[in-house]
């Protein structure tokens, strides 16, 4: 059987190392990870993929040879701390993903383009509450009309809260779970930003690449949603690993909820499987 050729940009990162592992084991693709390693690890790589060091924005030159398939995680993906990194977001997530976008195009690759659920979150507002939010609510309406405009052959996934190994606990570019497992394992008050009641549905990531790869192999179109059905507060979340709780204030982007839609993503057969409760017990009992 013909291997598929895939791009995986990102695929260094928390997701992407996930996703190149899933894709090279099952046998059916020939895997190339772009990535500039960011947040991404050298620690991540998997043995018999291919890890070419660049930015998306020069991906037409750093992989000349035409993909099959192509997933576009490698962006810039923090809501608060993009209000301090601005430059870096345009960089990445405009510059570099138009790049991207127009590879596709350039060689009739099919595109899934890893977007946010911030942009549906609180009423539709959500797209403007960072500027995080608001460059990858343009980029998935980018993509769209790339296929209105020339034909391109995409599938837009919208990912709520992924957690699981590899996910960075430490630093501004930490996730919810993983800096409290690291405050938890140091001892440490775990630290929940005001008010606490903001709603997620923290999704693993063993759940998060099954749904990718079907996408890649099935998906068409928009509105992919890969989220966890039970959406708990990040108050409760915390509560669940036990110990002191400190207060932080609050802070600017930080939405309050985003509807899970997994409509299309559930006629394919995809549901997530794993629970977040049983993820924090054993990393509580660990």
């Amino acid at each position: 059987m013909q291997q598929r050729q895939v791009v995986v940009t990102g695929g260094a990162g928390f997701i992407g190392s996930h996703l190149c592992e899933a894709l090279h084991a099952s046998g059916r693709y020939a895997v190339t990870s772009l990535d500039n390693y960011f947040t991404g690890s050298r620690e991540n790589h998997v043995d018999g993929v291919t890890y070419v060091e660049g930015h998306t924005k020069d991906i037409a030159s750093l992989l000349p040879d035409a993909p099959d398939l192509v997933f576009h995680l490698g962006e810039y993906s923090r809501v608060e701390q993009s209000f301090h990194d601005t430059a870096l977001v345009w960089d990445l997530n405009v510059h570099g993903s138009a790049a991207v976008i127009e590879y596709c195009r350039a060689h009739e690759a099919k595109l899934v383009y890893a977007g946010s659920s911030t942009k549906f979150a609180d009423g539709g507002s959500g797209r403007h509450q960072s500027p995080y939010a608001w460059s990858k609510a343009i980029n998935s309406e980018l993509v769209v009309n790339y296929g209105r405009w020339f034909g391109l052959e995409y599938a837009i996934t919208y990912f709520y809260n992924v957690y699981g190994p590899r996910e960075i606990t430490a630093g501004s570019y930490a996730t919810v779970l993983g800096v409290f497992r690291r405050q938890r394992e140091a001892g440490e008050p775990l630290t929940v930003v005001a008010p606490g009641t903001q709603r997620r549905n923290f999704t693993h990531v063993d759940d998060i690449v099954r749904g990718l790869v079907l996408i890649g192999e099935q998906g068409q179109g928009d509105e992919f949603g890969l989220g966890a059905e039970e959406s708990y507060s990040v108050l409760e979340i915390a509560q669940m690993f036990g110990g002191d709780i400190t207060m932080l204030p609050e802070r600017e982007g930080n939405r309050m909820d985003a509807p899970l839609e997994t409509g299309n993503a559930g006629a394919l057969g995809w549901r997530a499987e794993k629970r977040v409760e049983d993820y924090v017990r054993d990393c509580v009992q660990s």
